[in-house]
């Protein structure tokens, strides 16, 4: 069930889709990349302050020891000394522990950016259950971990025996060295060592980051039923959006009609343009309360015979009404002579009758 349902997600993962998934804390992220800028944040420490931590170690070193061949051991003394040690160790890997953490941090957020989030942490009962935990734990992904690590260790080591291999005949006289020239020795086969490791584990986050890359792509994968079913909850349901649309042109309709009825005067094509004008001496300007075309523009002319409304025939004023001025827009001053000599027309026109239609 859940492999035929993983092959039915065949969409890239919408945009909504991750940045849920961010929020939640899921994005892909590789631990090895951390791992390598800790490393060589480390071997660039002792490259540039080696001689100042190797100089300030033995001289504390010294004066401890110093210390506890004379020191008559109580409370009030080990208290003492114990906060002497923490006087001078802190400063001493203080910036050693800045360092490594800076690093760390920076190799996450160059991964995804800054990102904090509680939802990993937040208490979930499936994670309680040993059956879930089962099936993670015998997973593809379990099983793609392990041949991960299985395989890095093998590498790691063999490049770490290659890399130490030229100290093996140097190991016999380690005995005739003083202390500085042992922990010389020492030092210098650790950076050799740490430094082929890195250059190896740079390859191998590489790898892993791609592969981690993929890994993400391919879980956030949806099904076309799911993208159809979030841009139906982010944009709404068309059918029902259909629905909004046409009872919302109902209603304009309604409204547009209802302005028709008590308009001052219909001026009609004949018979595909109608646009009703208001104009009173309140309004500065006479104003378009209702236009439209085809059916609609009977409609217009059957409310405005209904309620008396004269209507006019004027074909070129009706066109360029319709095309210059929306509705509840006042007519612009180059129609005013015009629709002036319509209105007079219509003044006049009361005064003696009150005819249907008419034409000028």
């Amino acid at each position: 069930m859940s492999a035929g349902y993983d092959q039915d997600k065949t969409e890239p993962a919408t945009p909504k889709k991750r940045q849920d998934a961010r929020k939640k804390g899921q994005v892909a992220l590789t631990r090895e990349i951390p791992t390598v800028m800790i490393l060589f944040s480390g071997l660039i420490f002792f490259m540039w302050a080696g001689s100042w931590f190797f100089d300030n170690l033995v001289a504390f070193t010294r004066e401890q020891f110093q210390a506890l061949a004379n020191l008559d051991l109580n409370t009030s003394n080990t208290t003492t000394l114990l906060w002497n040690i923490f006087y001078r160790v802190v400063p001493l890997i203080l910036p050693l522990m800045l360092a490594v953490a800076i690093a760390g941090v920076i190799g996450n957020v160059a991964q995804v950016g800054f990102l904090i989030t509680g939802e990993s942490l937040t208490p979930k009962l499936d994670k309680l259950n040993p059956l879930n935990g089962i099936k993670r734990l015998f997973s593809i992904r379990s099983l793609a971990e392990l041949v991960k690590s299985i395989l890095k260790v093998i590498i790691i080591g063999t490049v770490g025996a290659l890399a130490l291999r030229a100290f093996v005949d140097q190991v016999p006289a380690l005995v005739l060295l003083d202390v500085g020239g042992f922990l010389g020795f020492i030092g210098r086969g650790a950076f050799r060592l740490c430094l082929y490791t890195g250059l190896v584990l740079i390859v191998l986050a590489a790898a892993d980051y791609v592969f981690q890359r993929w890994q993400h792509e391919r879980d956030l994968r949806m099904t076309k039923q799911e993208v159809k079913d979030e841009y139906k909850q982010r944009e709404g349901d068309p059918m029902v959006k259909s629905r909004i649309r046409s009872a919302q042109r109902e209603m304009a309709m309604r409204r547009m009609m209802a302005a028709a009825a008590e308009a001052t005067v219909v001026i009609t094509n004949p018979t595909h343009l109608a646009v009703a004008l208001k104009y009173d001496g309140r309004l500065p300007a006479p104003q378009v309360v209702a236009k439209g075309a085809g059916h609609v523009a009977e409609r217009i002319k059957a409310v405005a015979r209904e309620n008396n409304v004269p209507v006019v025939e004027q074909k070129p004023l009706a066109r360029a009404l319709f095309a210059m001025v929306e509705i509840d827009q006042y007519i612009p001053a180059e129609l005013y002579r015009a629709v002036a000599e319509v209105l007079a027309y219509v003044y006049r026109l009361r005064q003696v009758s009150s005819p249907d239609t008419a034409n000028i």
